[in-house]
């Protein structure tokens, strides 16, 4: 083969490379920028639960409902952040991460969050609902993408 069709090869695969980089750049950053809206909608309704002292979410016998549904925010939250640093990380640097891992991240800002939130809202006799079976699959994925990432930029040293 001669030389010239080799280094059109290569650039061929550098440049699918750069545009699945670049792809998965724009999913995390819109992901995160759009999740954060989200959770912080959900803290705002959180707070005007508490403002209007409804009792649905306020009486002692709902504890779990409120920390629950604290917790969906609260991670929901920091989870739209791990996502938009995941993207500025790609954005800054030429790596590309493995997909499965781009997507157990982003995954992750769903179903961790969302576990929370259903089991919050159906308690039956101080225990969470079912939903809160997404927790630990969320969980999985987080450390998964987390994971993907730090061996991405531990490798490129």
């Amino acid at each position: 083969m001669p030389s010239g069709t080799l280094t059109a090869v290569a650039t061929t695969d550098s440049t699918a490379d750069s545009h699945a980089s670049s792809a998965r750049v724009q999913r995390h950053l819109a992901f995160g920028w759009w999740s954060l809206l989200a959770w912080l909608t959900v803290g705002v309704g959180l707070e005007a639960l508490h403002g209007f002292k409804l009792g649905w979410y306020l009486d002692v016998g709902y504890e779990m409902r409120r920390l629950m549904l604290t917790l969906g925010h609260a991670h929901g939250t920091l989870l739209a952040l791990v996502n938009i640093a995941a993207g500025l990380t790609l954005r800054g640097t030429s790596l590309t991460p493995p997909k499965f891992g781009s997507t157990a991240l982003i995954w992750s800002g769903v179903l961790l969050p969302l576990g929370f939130i259903l089991g919050g809202l159906a308690v039956h006799d101080g225990d969470p609902g079912l939903g809160v079976l997404l927790v630990p699959v969320g969980g999985l994925l987080l450390l998964i993408g987390v994971g993907t990432f730090a061996r991405m930029v531990g490798r490129s040293r």
